[in-house]
């Protein structure tokens, strides 16, 4: 067992894996190391030997508004040690399935990627490359902004690894071309995908009241292969009706930027917009999702901790990844 990669807890002399604290020590969510969900760390990224590897990428220097989000990282693996018991998988009453039952998956924190201060275009490279390496591991990357740049490198290092429908959970529309020359800002990231060759479309999902986006960027989004609804359509669609207009049997890269979500329930991001989704609309839809085709990549922006004193935004964006994650791993399996 190397260094770089491997379990925490003791049980006499023998190093067991976190979700085992039954057979050593108890592990309560606030003692240890805080990696997501307590999963093993792997820091040598030639190493990684995982089905999903979760990746925080700390960068805010795309924000507009409020920074703050380079803190979301940090904030929703604390919040997921919540989530850490070691119950043999995360029984689902409502679904009857075990999801994350051990031996099912392997699942790795890869920790960070290397952020330069004020080196936008140095940072997100480095951001790319990080998920290039867990692509190349053949493991899914889950990558916790972060501001919605991030998404630029997340997208930028799926070249070469075949073709997929991008699919957004958020407020906004993040189809500006250029503002002032800066083309890598947070509003922007999916005007960036929707250039690149292997993005056969998009499917923005809760895109609502003042946008980031001009009307101009709308009819580039609709011309450019995008479908757009906002949560009032999602609703009155219902699920079933939104889900058949996704691509079936696709491969999908999933982006969910938490103003998605009200902040009634997400206080703690930089652009807050009401009239959002609530929990089980997006995680009914996630999990359709999964059904409906293959997850390979997602991304989970814009938390800003300092924003929400009670903590229930990063509560909810780890709870979210947990549930998704699990539900990505039972769909394959």
């Amino acid at each position: 067992m190397t260094p770089e990669c491997q379990f925490f807890g003791l049980a006499g002399e023998e190093l067991v894996p976190m979700h085992q604290y039954q057979q050593g020590r108890l592990d309560l969510p606030f003692v240890g190391h805080c990696s997501f969900g307590k999963w093993p760390i792997c820091s040598d990224w030639s190493k990684i030997e995982a089905d999903i590897a979760v990746l925080g990428v700390p960068l805010d220097m795309g924000t507009q508004y409020r920074p703050g989000a380079r803190f979301g990282p940090r904030g929703i693996r604390e919040a997921s040690t919540l989530f850490s018991f070691g119950h043999a998988g995360a029984y689902d009453h409502e679904d009857d399935v075990t999801y994350l039952p051990p031996g099912q998956v392997r699942l790795v924190d890869v920790g960070d990627a290397d952020i330069v201060h004020t080196d936008q275009a140095k940072s997100l490279a480095n951001a790319e490359a990080a998920v290039r390496a867990i692509l190349n591991a053949k493991a899914l990357p889950v990558v916790l902004g972060g501001d919605h740049s991030v998404n630029i490198a997340c997208i930028n290092a799926f070249e070469g690894h075949g073709k997929f429908h991008l699919v957004q959970l958020d407020a906004h529309l993040d189809f500006v071309d250029e503002r002032h020359g800066v083309r890598q800002g947070h509003g922007s990231p999916m005007r960036r995908a929707a250039e690149k060759s292997y993005v056969t479309g998009l499917t923005q999902i809760g895109i609502r009241n003042v946008s980031s986006t001009a009307r101009d960027g709308y009819e580039d989004a609709r011309r450019m292969g995008s479908d757009i609804l906002s949560v009032r359509q999602f609703r009155k669609l219902g699920l079933a009706a939104v889900l058949e207009r996704i691509p079936a049997g696709a491969d999908y890269y999933l982006t969910i930027d938490i103003d998605g979500f009200d902040p009634s329930i997400a206080p703690g991001t930089g652009t807050p917009s009401h009239g959002g989704f609530l929990y089980y609309e997006a995680l009914e839809f996630i999990s359709g999702l999964c059904k409906r085709g293959r997850i390979i990549g997602l991304d989970l922006v814009e938390v800003a901790p300092d924003y929400d004193h009670s903590g229930s935004t990063t509560i909810l964006a780890a709870q979210l990844l947990l549930n998704v994650i699990g539900r990505i791993a039972h769909a394959r399996s």
